[in-house]
């Protein structure tokens, strides 16, 4: 949507008439108060799902018999008119009318005359709020997902090509088994499709309408809440008007599952920041991925993912802040429930720059394959080939794990790796031992022996890749 025009707030004045509620009112709101109760400032960003919601809303209100078929044209007519205004920049805000749905209606009733007024018939602010935030959720939630299967397929992508490509697997940041790239890849689209399926829960339990509950009890008009439920694309109407207007588990879902996204992005960041290191070099990320230092000429910083990194305490905290604004509130629709949008905006378009800058960074890895597999020939990658070499002879493994790490102590202070030990040095810790141990001692050999599904094997990586790329591109 395009940006809106605001007018400047010293500007905008108050006054005891105002349009939804003054006429309680005996004096006019002061002219703080009206600026920090105001929510146009950011919640007229809503203002395309809230015409979307009104027209639905008028429609019903016409199949119910209490609009005729000449008012609802001009209600209709009236709205689409304000929404190409809003989309175009020309629609002036009131902070005076508090909200995105106030402005809209003024607009509306201004251009339309007494006809305008009908429209908020049956229905109250308060499941018209609920109502646009869904309705603007589950768009992004669909814009998230196409997103995130992009990014699984770029990744799946690299996977295929990295299939065989060797470097050490770690723990604890400690050289452990060789494995290859391309399976470590595939990790990372495990993590990234549990967020796909995160996500897909969260949008199933979203799409409820809350539109007819009005301000808490619902209404006496004879409303029929399927009809616009169906309008809007909502599998159903809400169960209960109580909770459907102070109800936000959904946009507190959303961010749960930002912030395990998000969580994702930043171990994975972790790592490609780690592997761009000089002290390891296992990958290149282009210079438009990265910047420089003003006093050390000789830098280059990943700052993309850096910057991924630190968003995902950004996400974090918006989901506690929505979790802390819900605690307390008894039902229904408290005031309280105004801050539940800038955390919710600011998580989603946290969400979608960095599944962005993810999309673009990841097919442009180069792995620096030598750098790797030297790496992985390093700590003594193939102990553990070594004692399940020992286990096939009949060796208990407790006691081959006790004979390899005694061969390991040797190979430390002979300063070589396994492989390079003789056969008789090797046959000293056990005389079980033969020469085809070799076979189990070089790289190659150790990844390829992983031969099962989720294993680090060539064969089994390329068939897990083609396995996964399918899932992802099967969508619907």
């Amino acid at each position: 949507m395009s940006k809106s025009k605001k007018q400047p707030a010293e500007t905008i004045t108050t006054s005891a008439g105002n349009a939804s509620w003054g006429g309680r009112f005996n004096e006019p709101v002061d002219s703080f108060v009206a600026r920090f109760t105001a929510s146009v400032n950011f919640d007229q960003r809503l203002a395309p799902q809230d015409i979307q919601g009104s027209i639905a809303h008028a429609k019903m209100l016409q199949h119910a018999g209490i609009l005729d078929s000449a008012e609802l044209s001009q209600i209709v007519t009236g709205l689409e008119a304000i929404a190409e205004e809003i989309a175009e920049g020309d629609f002036a805000w009131s902070l005076d009318l508090e909200d995105v749905h106030m402005n809209i209606e003024a607009a509306l009733t201004e251009r339309i005359g007494a006809v305008g007024k009908k429209l908020h018939t049956g229905r109250s602010r308060n499941d018209q709020v609920a109502t646009d935030i869904r309705l603007w959720l589950r768009s992004q939630i669909d814009d998230i997902k196409l997103a995130i299967s992009g990014l699984q397929q770029q990744i799946i992508q690299l996977a295929m090509t990295e299939s065989d490509t060797i470097m050490p697997g770690f723990t604890h940041l400690q050289s452990a088994q060789p494995v290859t790239f391309g399976h470590h890849l595939l990790a990372w689209n495990e993590m990234l499709e549990r967020d796909y399926s995160r996500l897909c829960d969260c949008r199933e339990r979203l799409n409820q309408s809350p539109l007819g509950s009005a301000a808490l009890a619902g209404t006496t008009y004879p409303i029929d809440r399927a009809f616009t439920a169906g309008e809007l694309g909502f599998a159903k109407p809400s169960e209960n008007s109580l909770d459907s207007v102070s109800d936000r588990d959904f946009a507190i879902e959303f961010c749960a599952f930002a912030s395990i996204l998000m969580t994702h992005l930043s171990r994975i960041s972790e790592e490609l920041i780690i592997w761009t290191s000089a002290q390891f070099q296992f990958i290149d990320l282009p210079d438009r991925f990265c910047t420089g230092s003003s006093i050390m000429p000789q830098k280059k910083n990943p700052d993309v993912p850096e910057l991924v990194r630190g968003k995902s305490g950004r996400v974090n905290g918006q989901l506690i802040a929505l979790l802390t604004l819900m605690k307390a509130q008894p039902l229904a629709y408290n005031k309280d429930n105004q801050e539940d949008k800038e955390p919710l905006f600011d998580t989603v378009d946290t969400v979608m720059d960095c599944l962005r800058a993810f999309g673009d960074m990841i097919p442009a890895i180069k792995a620096n394959r030598e750098v790797m597999y030297k790496a992985a020939k390093q700590g003594f990658s193939t102990a553990t080939d070594l004692a399940d070499y020992l286990v096939r002879k009949n060796i208990p493994f407790r006691e081959s794990h006790e004979i390899v790490g005694m061969t390991v102590a040797c190979a430390i202070d002979r300063g070589v790796d396994l492989e390079e030990l003789s056969l008789e040095v090797l046959q000293s810790f056990c005389d079980l031992i033969d020469s085809d141990v070799y076979q189990v001692l070089t790289l190659e050999g150790s990844v390829a022996a992983r031969d099962h599904i989720g294993g680090t094997a060539p064969k089994q990586v390329e068939a897990a890749a083609a396995r996964a790329m399918a899932l992802v591109k099967n969508r619907s």
